[in-house]
């Protein structure tokens, strides 16, 4: 059966999908020098609709990513800068009493930074677990309550989050449940010499990348609805299935590293969030069915948060990256690429 063939969207519209991302990830190479793996995760998170959290320490250009696609895209952008003194009311809004002409007096919302479209949640760590919380429904429902009403969201709503490592002073670990809420956790890395010196030689000299919008929120939507429309062979959801329930200890798929090692595993919405970026990587690929790499290259940023060791792991050196590597070696095969195409007819 030829590609056009298949039911979750034509070859054309893989094309047109592959030629858009292409040019998103161009224009944010202007500023984000070499990181590829980075841009590539972070915009896989906005086209499935979750939410990005960047880890690494201060001056690796996460803020830098942040304004960068708010530009290229022509999306309101918000910048927060969280501190350990940041307030709920500071980051949500509040109501405010006002009078108007004729004197009379009401009560009048102002909106907070977090009614935009693209939120830079900065150093989200360094705040109290208090406002940390607060993100959760925004993150969560696209809506936020005050008082006694709630108040809806602009769409489309993306959080990038950035936080430092915890081991650098000042700095809250993130509640359980709202890491949950990140659909990755994107590690940024020091840049090799190379990479180091481009940086230095545009961001030093007398001329600055100048950025292009080409896209605006109507073709972002186009975007995300084709990533749903891309077949997933049943073979492949039981893949991801398994890997999911193999993070917990008292599941009978568990690898030996996990029952030792894991406190709590991975929750339903990872294996949600490894489908649909799977499916992103389908396309990026030119194909309009997932493969078994896609799901398998994705495994680890969509789950490296969300697994919770314990104490144990830390002592004897062994950190979620490797449990995530043994799952993969260890989770039952699946079948090659070819096979699985013909799965989706």
């Amino acid at each position: 059966m030829a590609q056009a063939d298949i039911p979750a969207t034509s070859a054309p519209g893989v094309t047109d999908f592959q030629r858009h991302y292409a040019s998103l990830e161009h224009e944010l190479g202007k500023v984000m020098v070499g990181q590829t793996d980075v841009i590539r995760q972070t915009l896989c998170c906005l086209l499935i609709g979750g939410h990005a959290l960047l880890e690494g320490v201060p001056g690796l250009g996460k803020t830098v990513l942040a304004r960068a696609l708010g530009q290229v895209l022509d999306l309101k952008f918000s910048r927060i800068q969280f501190t350990p003194d940041l307030m709920p009311a500071d980051i949500l809004g509040t109501s405010i009493l006002v009078t108007d002409a004729l004197g009379a007096r009401s009560l009048q919302f102002q909106p907070g930074p977090l009614f935009g479209n693209l939120i830079l949640a900065d150093e989200i760590n360094r705040a109290s677990p208090k406002t940390q919380s607060a993100l959760l429904e925004a993150m969560a429902e696209q809506s936020i309550s005050v008082g006694r009403t709630t108040h809806h969201l602009a769409d489309p709503f993306f959080v990038i989050a950035t936080q430092n490592p915890l081991e650098m002073e000042g700095t809250y670990p993130l509640p359980e449940a709202q890491l949950d809420r990140f659909a990755m956790n994107i590690i940024i890395s020091t840049p090799p010499v190379d990479e180091l010196v481009q940086i230095m030689d545009r961001t030093t000299g007398t001329t600055k990348p100048a950025l292009l919008t080409i896209m605006n929120a109507g073709h972002l939507a186009e975007m995300k609805a084709m990533v749903r429309a891309v077949s997933v062979a049943e073979i492949l959801k039981r893949y991801i299935a398994r890997m999911i329930l193999s993070t917990h200890p008292d599941n009978i798929h568990a690898t030996a590293l996990v029952k030792k090692y894991v406190r709590y595993g991975a929750s339903p919405r990872a294996a949600q969030t490894l489908m649909l970026a799977a499916r992103v990587q389908a396309l990026i690929n030119g194909r309009a069915y997932v493969a078994p790499q896609d799901i398998t290259s994705m495994a680890l940023p969509c789950l490296r948060h969300r697994i919770i060791t314990h104490f144990d792991a830390r002592v004897d050196g062994l950190d979620t990256v490797a449990i995530i590597n043994d799952l993969l070696t260890h989770t039952e095969t699946i079948p090659e690429a070819g096979a699985i195409k013909a799965l989706t007819r």
